[in-house]
């Protein structure tokens, strides 16, 4: 009688991980979707363009686990650009998801007093993703149009392009609550 009571608990506890599994996947295939919408189409700046996509990685990357992270950051951007504009797709592949990676691991490194995710490690994770994301955009444009000048002229908009995001995706989580939101759907 015992061992058929154990095997009725595992029984529902492989199934409540398989749903959890299930949301969490289900989540980030959204904020993916999301993300290659984002970054598909730019809004129109003085010399160029203003891509905002980095919003969607910074608030996925402050929700999700970094391997999650990393696949909406980099596989989203690759398919954007796959879609719209093929030369830097492999770069955004790994600009943004070394970007979603570094905050999501950033945030729960650094966490508060309670263990929860903090605004500190927020930005700190998004500190680091503006320097790899500006570091491979960079040198990827230097080596698709072979000119160090071109990717220094771009260089204000990669800066920018993450610090908008970062502004976005903290506000959203912490101030607005989405954090608190999201755990209580998708973490039970």
């Amino acid at each position: 009688m015992k061992s058929m009571t154990m095997n009725g608990m595992n029984t529902m506890k492989n199934r409540e991980t398989t749903d959890h599994q299930i949301k969490i996947l289900t989540a980030s295939a959204l904020l993916m979707a999301m993300n290659v919408i984002m970054s598909s189409f730019g809004i129109p700046v003085p010399g160029g363009h203003l891509y905002l996509n980095d919003c969607i990685i910074t608030t996925a990357a402050i929700l999700l686990a970094p391997g999650y992270a990393a696949a909406v950051g980099g596989i989203g951007a690759f398919l954007g650009d796959f879609f719209f504009y093929p030369t830097p797709m492999f770069f955004s592949l790994i600009a943004h998801g070394l970007q979603g990676f570094l905050i999501s691991w950033a945030v729960r490194k650094f966490v508060d007093k309670d263990g929860e995710r903090s605004v500190k490690g927020a930005v700190i994770g998004c500190v680091l993703g503006l320097i790899v994301t500006t570091i491979v955009y960079s040198l990827g444009r230097a080596f698709v149009y072979s000119t160090p000048e071109y990717a220094i002229l771009k260089l204000p908009y990669q800066i920018a392009q993450p610090t908008v995001g970062a502004i976005f995706g903290i506000l959203v989580c912490f101030k607005f609550g989405l954090i608190k939101r999201f755990d209580s759907l998708f973490n039970k």
